[in-house]
């Protein structure tokens, strides 16, 4: 019914110079292994090797998305907490304050806001045209 599964007891011993190991280690780095045994028992068994290619324009874009997550994370909690006192105000709030919290959300958030989606739209763009570079 199942397979049985046996330990790893025996042992291969090579000797590699300086050069060679660390074209071994550059390469492995560049697996989905976990470990250096498995990607060298794939190696030896004649086992397929998966291949992480890293596109430099995707790790950029990654981290632009990230930052400008982060600047809608802060834009999205100022905005509660001056809705968060506003709501607090003894008794009811006065219009006011609702006036001058739409103010604040027009003059800073709003162009703050377009900014970031502005660049956002501009990176799809640019990445929809590599990818339909890429499939021509």
């Amino acid at each position: 019914m199942g397979e049985t599964h046996e330990n790893r007891s025996k042992w291969v011993k090579i000797r590699l110079k300086p050069t060679e190991q660390n074209l071994i280690e550059r390469r492995y780095k560049k697996t989905t292994f976990q470990c250096m045994s498995e990607y060298a028992r794939a190696l030896l068994l004649g086992k397929p090797v998966m291949i992480l290619n890293r596109d430099k324009s995707l790790d950029d874009l990654l981290e632009e998305l990230m930052i400008l997550r982060k600047e809608l994370n802060a834009i999205g909690n100022n905005l509660n907490q001056a809705v968060r006192n506003i709501n607090s105000a003894h008794g009811t709030a006065d219009n006011r304050l609702w006036e001058n919290l739409l103010q604040v959300v027009n003059n800073k958030l709003e162009p703050s806001v377009t900014e970031i989606k502005d660049r956002i739209n501009t990176y799809a763009t640019l990445w929809s045209q590599k990818l339909k570079a890429g499939k021509v």
